[in-house]
Formats: C-alpha cells, sequence, structure tokens
C-alpha cells in the first residue's frame, strides 16, 4: 500500500492506496510556544469487492494518529476522527472512498 503526498497518484496505481488530503493548522504564540490545532484529511481509495481492506487501513490510520503524542519540538493529543465510507464511480471501475478527518492539538 502506498501513501501519496501532495498530489493523487498516476492512472494505474494500485488499490488500495492512500492520499493526504487537506491540511489546516490555527495556532497562536504563548509565552514563548506555540499551541493550535491541526485538521487532516486522509482518503483510502480500494475496490468496491474488497472493502475490507479500505475499513482495515482506515482503522490503521486511526490508530496511528491516536498513538502520536510526541515529536521533536511538540506534544500531540488526537482530539477526534469523523470516519466516512462511500461509493466512488470516478473511474471505470468501481471503487470504495474512505475519509478520515483528524483533529490534532499540539503544544
Amino acid at each position: 500500500m502506498d501513501v501519496y503526498d501532495g498530489a493523487l497518484p498516476p492512472d494505474g496505481t494500485p488499490y488500495p492506496f492512500v492520499y493526504l488530503g487537506d491540511c489546516q493548522q490555527i495556532d497562536e504564540l504563548t509565552k514563548g510556544y506555540a499551541v493550535g490545532t491541526v485538521y487532516q484529511t486522509v482518503n483510502v481509495w480500494g475496490t468496491f469487492e474488497k472493502r475490507g481492506a479500505v475499513s482495515r487501513l482506515l482503522l490503521e490510520i486511526k490508530n496511528v494518529c491516536r498513538e502520536l503524542n510526541q515529536t521533536k519540538n511538540f506534544r500531540w493529543f488526537c482530539r477526534g476522527v469523523d470516519q466516512r465510507i462511500s461509493p466512488d464511480d470516478t473511474t471505470s471501475e468501481p471503487l470504495m472512498h474512505g475519509v478520515l478527518d483528524v483533529t490534532f492539538q499540539f503544544s
């Protein structure tokens, strides 16, 4: 399974794959350091016949998001995850499109 950021993969990319979509950061400076919130959208596409693979990938991604707690410069907390899966008929092959909207706080 491949992960793409910045642009969707080229035609012919095997399913499933993950695409990091929109990202929004809202921060403020308090007492010399930044605190804030990050909103990240994560997309997963898979074939209609393998909907279970899309569901498993979404669960794995949610678990990674919830386990993230420290990076070099910030502490992180996953405040919530909204998940949806819907049919996608934008290609000749019927697909399932999973979407995670993840909210992180950092300090």
